[in-house]
């Protein structure tokens, strides 16, 4: 790099994805990709709206009224206040990694920084209700990949893990030939933990094992994986939802109460969901979600109607019985107490 380059927008973005969030921050693939995209959008805003090239366009360019006049062309290109906020997010945060560089960059980076984020008001997510699960875990006949489908839709719910969690899973990663049954997962940020497993989750595990990794079977330490062309390969995240997509229409018909879109963060928001409704401390249940932050963990945390409901009757009144106002008054009395002459 020249050392005037120094001052271009874009001389540091290869360090900042590929090497600072990479490598230093560990974060995971999809969320570098969500930043990638981030700033490639900047770059297709400032080439087709504004003409101008990557090889001209400066930090000192970058200023207060281009980022809001880039958040009103985001709005009006449709994108949700969630996808707006990403995107504002991910220049400030790449603006700071720059000013952390070069100093004389702070001043631009606090200015983007004060930029406030859109209004989103928040979506109760949907999750499944009891009548709903068991329809769809019980959807997939007694057909091979059948067996599959429902095996992978229980464990999903039991281990409450993600769905790349899951279908990270290798062979060795399974032990369910023990008293205390579990898995062990690989998670956001390359961080591991264990989940224990029920046992009806391990006699399904343990039907799929005899189907999928037999004498027969395609040689793979994958647990789930998929055969293209006789190429073996771990599943895709696509494949997951569009069974699901598939058995949720085919019930929808005997339950319409199941939530129009079904997919596989939905099992994991049930079942989080249903482990705090059923007193789980939530501390308790962020560790079993694999979270940093107990915060993290509160979106989950949501009531029942028959929690709020519970809680309010368990409140003392603060008010004795009252007595009847007019008891043994005459009627002229009850007029002037009810204002009437």
């Amino acid at each position: 790099m020249k050392k005037s380059d120094k001052n271009l927008f874009f001389s540091f973005t290869y360090e900042f994805l590929e090497i600072y969030m990479r490598v230093q921050l560990t974060r995971s693939v999809a969320t570098i990709e969500s930043y990638r995209d981030a700033l490639t959008v900047f770059r297709y805003y400032l080439r087709d709206e504004k003409n101008i090239r990557m090889d001209s366009f400066e930090f000192v360019h970058c200023t207060r009224d281009l980022i809001l006049d880039y958040m009103n062309y985001l709005a009006e290109k449709g994108n949700k206040p969630g996808t707006r906020n990403q995107r504002l997010a991910a220049l400030k945060s790449y603006l700071w990694f720059a000013a952390e560089k070069d100093t004389a960059l702070q001043s631009i980076a606090i200015s983007v920084g004060r930029i406030k984020s859109c209004k989103n008001p928040k979506k109760e997510k949907p999750i499944l209700d009891e009548t709903a699960l068991k329809l769809l875990i019980n959807a997939p006949d007694n057909s091979k990949m059948g067996i599959r489908d429902k095996t992978i839709m229980i464990l999903l719910y039991d281990s409450a893990a993600r769905i790349d969690e899951i279908l990270s899973l290798r062979k060795q990663d399974l032990n369910i030939e023990t008293d205390n049954p579990f898995i062990h997962v690989i998670g956001k940020g390359q961080k591991e933990r264990i989940i224990a497993l029920t046992n009806m989750t391990c006699n399904h595990l343990r039907q799929y094992l005899t189907l999928y990794h037999s004498k027969n079977c395609p040689t793979t330490d994958l647990l789930f994986y998929t055969t293209i062309k006789g190429a073996v390969g771990k599943m895709s995240e696509a494949n997951v939802e569009r069974f699901m997509k598939k058995y949720a229409d085919s019930v929808r018909t005997e339950y319409p109460y199941i939530p129009e879109s079904v997919h596989p963060h939905m099992f994991r928001r049930t079942r989080a969901t249903g482990l705090y409704r059923d007193g789980v401390d939530l501390s308790i249940v962020s560790r079993f979600l694999g979270h940093s932050h107990l915060e993290t963990t509160r979106i989950y945390a949501t009531p029942s109607v028959e929690m709020i409901r519970e809680a309010i009757n368990k409140v003392p009144t603060q008010f004795a019985d009252e007595e009847p106002l007019w008891d043994n008054s005459t009627d002229d009395n009850i007029a002037k107490m009810c204002g009437l002459r």
